[in-house]
Parts: structure tokens; C-alpha cells; sequence
């Protein structure tokens, strides 16, 4: 006979309660949470975490032991006193509050404690993550939160005291680290109006939330919102090169590693040829950086000078001499009004009653405002160098036409013109100077970059080396240099470290 057993009913599944519930999401969202921050993280090589994770602890203090010699090591968030602690002067007080905003605004899980003012480990490394390797819409929400702490939109006024401070903080700790390459803060003008007018030129290519381009005064009222910001960041690479410059050098992170050594955006040229404190260039930090992010990438990493009328004399035989096949070069003037303004030749300057050059050439201004205008297509009078000609217009000119030129300094040194009605032609600047005709005051030429095979194998082996006067007369003559053929080979480049 079978026994008969009786069987259980088949148990529903319980229904979970509402607090199980929420634990349940809490749980899913920091595995949300947790993969986020994974994704970040692994943005970096591993050095380069070990780097990131050794400037937390430095920051927070949270390798220290709990309870003395023992204990576990202590789990710390950062506070603004902790990061204004590490960075000491290398920024200024004003960019370490925004760095720390920008780290608060990274968002966390409901259950992760990061509201309470401080900033958690995982803030920091995706603060980190989007700011070396994010794209414009990873950083537009960090940036408006450096730029106002309170608002979900910000005013134009508020992004120029933004830009003012990032221009700013970059001066500061390219100084304070001594990064300057070259340059002496003495043998330039003041960075602050530099500062000011870089800040203007960024802010310029901003847009407002309804698409408008913000100018003159109604900039300061113009409210931005995330899309703004973001458009911004990504049009303007500048901003986000400075952002680097001022996390990696003033947080000392991520600057030692090998592969970090090589910058992906040089801001600063190294600068040679400067002998002593009697040169003072036309230039400040600010403008130097502006002008050579709009170089070919190839002559962006050294600028050397070669002829200064501080230095050298007011003589444009001097000038040609000094100038003539060293390859692309920077040239600036000051007219006695105060205005600077210049121009970059793509090519070396060859006297001959012809223009030269080609649509590489740009002319620019740097007071009273920073801006730079490149080729139209609507000619090829990019540059032009002439001396000793009685058919031809003798002097160095850039842009236009013959007796209208964007930028002209006359054989006769001293006289000039800058004419632009309403446009130059060539490059579509209006007129540089604060006359149309003016007075110079001041020049200055840079070569950039490498110095040319054709200047590199010339050594100081000639007696015209020495009289550049009478190099300049031979070449607008017409007339080479016959013992080139005879020299010793060059020992280096030329150059002054």
C-alpha cells in the first residue's frame, strides 16, 4: 500500500516591501555609479593612475593611519582647505575655489555621501577623466559650474571674469613652476592688459542661448546656458588648453610621465636670442601664446629673434639684413600712438620688386584689441620686400595692393601706413593703426620655428656676417655673397639658449 503524504502548497513569491525595494534601486544605482567611474578611470594608464590616486592621498591626507601605527589608513574626501593647502601659490585663491566647484558638480548616487560640501575620490578622478581626455560636452557642465556655482545659466559677465581668471592662472603658474621657456617677465610688456584683451578674443566666439553672437556691451547681460558653454568649449580649443595647463601645473598631476612630456598643445614657444635687460618686447605672455596658437603646427615651438630697433637701430638696411632668408617670421610694430599690430610671413623675406609668400600669412593686432585675420583668396599679396627701386615702391609691406597696403613700413624708416577701406583686400583686417598713416615707433621680427638649411649652413665665417648693412646692399643689388661656397661647415643652429 502507498502511503499517502500530504504536500505543501506551492509558496508565492514574497512581495518585497517598499524598503527593500529602495535598497534594491540604491543598489543598482551604485553599480551604476561604480561602472561610470570605471569607465573613467580606465581613460588612463595605469601609471598614470597610480599618478591620480597618489595626488588624492597627498591632497586628503588619506594614506594616514586611523588610531596611530596599525590602524587602517583613513578614507578622506577633499575640502577646499585641503586643496588650497596643496596648491599653495602656484594659482590663484579666486581658480581654486572654480577647480574645487567643478569638482563638487560631478554627480554621485543618492547613496554615496558627497553632499556634504566635500569632494570624493570619485569626483576627482572623473574631474580628471574630463578634463584631460573628455570632449567639449563632458566639460560644459564642470566649466559652468567654475564659472558660477549657484545658476543652471550663466551671464556673459560672468564668463569674462571666468576668462580673465583662466588667462590669468595660466600666466601665474607657468611663472610659478618657472615654465616660461625663455621668457622674462622683464623683458616683456605687463601681462595684465594681455590678460584682459586674450580673455575679450575667447569670449568673443561665444554665442548666446539663442544663437546670437555676444558683442560690445550687451555681452555683460547675455544669459548662457550648458549649450552655449559647450559650443563654446568646442569651438574655442584654447579654453580647454589653458583649463589642462592650470589643472596639471598647478595640481602637479599628470605632469612627470613620459608621455605627457610632449605637448599636445604648445602655449609658449621657448624664446631666444634675447641678450640682457635692454630689450623689452612689444609683446606680453598673453599675446605670445595668441599668436602662436595660429602658427603652423611645425613652427610653434621656438621663436628667435633677430631684429629689435631697440637693439639694432631704426635703419631698414639693418632690418633687411637682419630679416632677409631666416625663414618664417613674426614681425611686430608699435606706432606712436600706442596701437601694436603685426604680421606673420609664412615664408623668408627675399628682397625682390615682387610680392612672395603664400595663404599661410596672416597680420594681426594686439592693442588695442587681440585678434588675427587670415587670407581672403581675393589676392595672393601676401608679402612683399623691395629696396633701391625707382619704379617700384621701396619698403616691406603685407596685404593690398601697391600704395595700399594692410601693413606697409616705408624704405625711409620711420613712416608707414595701414590702409583699410573698409578691408584690406588680402586678409580682410581693418586698418591696425591708430592713423592711417603713422609714425613708427617700435619694431620688432621673430623667426619660428627651426632655422632654414639655407640660414642653418652659414656660419660666422664672413666679414658681411658682422655688417649686415652691407649683406642687405648686396642682396638689393643683386648681388650674392661669393664666398658662401668657401665657408666651413656651421657648428649649431644659430641659436641662443
Amino acid at each position: 500500500m502507498y502511503a499517502l503524504v500530504r504536500l505543501k502548497p506551492a509558496s508565492t513569491p514574497e512581495e518585497p516591501s517598499p524598503t527593500r525595494f529602495h535598497h534594491l534601486l540604491e543598489k543598482m544605482g551604485n553599480v551604476e555609479s561604480s561602472s561610470h567611474y570605471q569607465k573613467h578611470l580606465s581613460r588612463f594608464l595605469p601609471d598614470e593612475q597610480a599618478d591620480i590616486d597618489s595626488v588624492f592621498v597627498a591632497i586628503s591626507g588619506s594614506g594616514e593611519a586611523v588610531g596611530g601605527k596599525g590602524g587602517k589608513p583613513a578614507k578622506r574626501d577633499v575640502t577646499l582647505t585641503m586643496l588650497k593647502a596643496h596648491v599653495k601659490e602656484a594659482l590663484p585663491e579666486s581658480m581654486v575655489v572654480r577647480l574645487y566647484n567643478g569638482m563638487k558638480s560631478i554627480p554621485l548616487s543618492e547613496k554615496s555621501p558627497g553632499s556634504n560640501g566635500q569632494v570624493r575620490k570619485e569626483q576627482f578622478v572623473i574631474f580628471m577623466s574630463a578634463v584631460f581626455k573628455g570632449n567639449a560636452e563632458e566639460k560644459k557642465g564642470i566649466v559652468m559650474k567654475m564659472i558660477s556655482n549657484t545658476d543652471s545659466t550663466v551671464k556673459g559677465s560672468h564668463i569674462i571674469e571666468f576668462a580673465e581668471d583662466l588667462v590669468g592662472s595660466v600666466v601665474h603658474v607657468l611663472s610659478c613652476r618657472k615654465m616660461l621657456k625663455g621668457w622674462n617677465l622683464k623683458n616683456v610688456q605687463n601681462s595684465t592688459t594681455g590678460i584682459k584683451a586674450l580673455a575679450s578674443q575667447l569670449v568673443s566666439e561665444l554665442k548666446s542661448a539663442d544663437g546670437k553672437r555676444l558683442e560690445g556691451g550687451q555681452a555683460l547681460d547675455a544669459v548662457c546656458d550648458e549649450s552655449s558653454i559647450e559650443d563654446w568649449v568646442f569651438r574655442v580649443p584654447q579654453v580647454s588648453a589653458f583649463l589642462t595647463v592650470v589643472v596639471q601645473q598647478g595640481l602637479l598631476i599628470l605632469h612627470s610621465l613620459p608621455d605627457q612630456e610632449q605637448e599636445t598643445f604648445p602655449l609658449l614657444p621657448e624664446c631666444q636670442g634675447v641678450r640682457g635687460s635692454r630689450f623689452v618686447s612689444l609683446l606680453n605672455i598673453p599675446s605670445v601664446t595668441y599668436i602662436n596658437s595660429h602658427l603652423p603646427s611645425e613652427l610653434q615651438h621656438k621663436w628667435r629673434l633677430l631684429f629689435a630697433s631697440q637693439v639694432h637701430g631704426e635703419s631698414f638696411t639693418q632690418l633687411c639684413g637682419h630679416i632677409v632668408n631666416q625663414g618664417p617670421c613674426v614681425l611686430v610694430l608699435k606706432d606712436t600712438d600706442g596701437y601694436v599690430f603685426g604680421g606673420f610671413s609664412s615664408c623668408s623675406w627675399v628682397v625682390k620688386p615682387q610680392f612672395q609668400g603664400n595663404n599661410g600669412c596672416f597680420l594681426f593686432s594686439v592693442s588695442p584689441s587681440l585678434e588675427v585675420f587670415t587670407y581672403t583668396g581675393y589676392n595672393d599679396h601676401y608679402m612683399y620686400l623691395n629696396h633701391g627701386q625707382q619704379t617700384m615702391p621701396n619698403g616691406l609691406g603685407m596685404g593690398g595692393q601697391h600704395e595700399y597696403f594692410g601693413l606697409w613700413i616705408d624704405s625711409n624708416y620711420g613712416r608707414g601706413h595701414s590702409k583699410a577701406k573698409p578691408r584690406c583686400t588680402t586678409y580682410n583686417s581693418p586698418q591696425l593703426s591708430a592713423k592711417e598713416n603713422f609714425t613708427l615707433d617700435a619694431m620688432e621680427v621673430w623667426a619660428v620655428g627651426d632655422l632654414p638649411e639655407s640660414a642653418a649652413g652659414t656660419g660666422q665665417k664672413s666679414i658681411l656676417d658682422a655688417d649686415p648693412e652691407a649683406q642687405a646692399l648686396l642682396e638689393m643689388i643683386g648681388k650674392g655673397r661669393k664666398s658662401d661656397g668657401l665657408r666651413d661647415p656651421a657648428d649649431g643652429d644659430g641659436g641662443d639658449n
